[in-house]
């Protein structure tokens, strides 16, 4: 029990899992109440930034919490760091937290998911499946408890940046580059997926009213291109002479094949949807891998740092980077590689790994749901990667 005050109190991480606590407790009596477990995917698009923020901000805290769930500066935390200063490696996950959060809380209003009485479809599947009581612990135990503390560790790297000395590397830029493109796929990506669902289910209700596909592919595609966003719109001259053509448009990136045999097919197959089955989720690990190597970086890379001379060419910005890496990652650092201590200097990479591995298991059950409802001639693990383009 002093260990749990501790660590509540004192602790690095005392208001994080304070915070944690308080929204694990509210989210799980509000689904209970309503008879909906989909409490945590409305709060998703704002814990990790809510973290991130509280970490890069800390100059703001008071060192004392005065009233509850106000953030403050714990005391182990005030040793970590013996004088709280601004992070610029911090803040730069910090707005490129605040970009995902945009992002994210914008798909989610569009679909229409941060309505009350909205659902998770998948959760209704699993309630079928098993018996109240197990489908409550289970809503207790994960829905609630495990995704909650999987968010809190997406601002694990925020902590690590804090704690750092406040130069910045090369390497956080280059960074900080690739993770703004992969934002911008992602973006991409949601949009053609909103643009293909707009038009299935525009073309399936006109067709059940009308029992003509061509005017319901018309009607739908008119629906559709008001939907569409650059680089997710649909291809030139989608006439309904295309509904039995070949799937060769689908390779194109930026533009879709919205036909009635795409409406019928259930699942979009064209644009970046060609070459990945799941772009989006790839982006969304891709990028929460980047946020975890900007501050596992910048530990690998003491050296190379902007404007203080440490590196005079790009040759020796190399060799330096190199010898970092050896010095980092040899074993004399680990005197048993079999012990769990071994692992210690990837322990920044480990909120990355628990959304891959996360991401992984709701793509296999997300997967058996589709192949339920959309039976098809060719598997559909025939059509392209789940999550990577090859």
């Amino acid at each position: 029990m002093d260990s749990i005050i501790s660590a509540l109190t004192t602790s690095s991480f005392a208001w994080p899992l304070q915070f944690c606590l308080f929204s694990t407790v509210v989210t799980y009596i509000a689904s209970v109440l309503t008879s909906n477990v989909s409490q945590v995917d409305r709060v998703w698009t704002f814990l990790p930034l809510i973290y991130t923020a509280y970490f890069a901000l800390l100059p703001l805290w008071p060192l004392e919490q005065t009233i509850p769930l106000l953030p403050f500066v714990p005391s182990d935390l005030q040793s970590e760091s013996q004088d709280i200063f601004w992070s610029p490696r911090a803040l730069i996950l910090l707005f490129l937290v605040t970009i995902w959060m945009f992002r994210l809380s914008y798909n989610t209003y569009r679909r229409g998911l941060f309505s009350l009485s909205d659902e998770d479809y998948r959760w209704a599947v699993l309630r079928a499946q098993l018996p109240p009581f197990l489908f409550q612990l289970v809503n207790l135990t994960f829905i609630a408890a495990t995704q909650n503390l999987l968010l809190l560790t997406l601002g694990y790297p925020a902590y690590l940046a804090s704690m750092q000395k406040p130069q910045m590397l090369y390497s956080d830029a280059f960074l900080e580059l690739w993770a703004l493109g992969v934002l911008l796929i992602e973006f991409t990506a949601d949009n053609q997926q909103f643009v293909y669902q707009t038009y299935k289910h525009a073309y399936l209700d006109h067709f059940r009213k009308a029992a003509s596909s061509s005017a319901a592919h018309t009607h739908a595609l008119e629906v559709a291109s008001k939907a569409a966003w650059p680089f997710a719109s649909p291809s030139p001259a989608q006439s309904i002479s295309t509904a039995n053509a070949s799937d060769s448009g689908r390779t194109l990136l930026t533009n879709l094949r919205l036909t009635p045999t795409e409406a019928h097919r259930g699942f979009i197959t064209s644009g970046f949807w060609a070459y990945s089955r799941h772009p989006n989720f790839a982006c969304e690990q891709t990028f929460w891998w980047i946020i975890c190597f900007i501050p596992f970086s910048a530990r690998a890379y003491p050296l190379v740092m902007f404007g203080d001379g440490a590196v005079t060419s790009f040759l020796e910005m190399i060799m330096s980077a190199l010898e970092n890496i050896k010095s980092t990652f040899t074993f004399t650092h680990f005197p048993n590689p079999t012990s769990l201590t071994s692992l210690t200097p990837f322990l920044p990479l480990l909120p990355a790994l628990l959304l891959s591995i996360l991401f992984f298991s709701s793509t296999l059950y997300t997967e058996a749901i589709s192949k339920s409802k959309y039976p098809l001639p060719t598997p559909l693990t025939k059509l392209e990667s789940r999550c990577l383009p090859f």
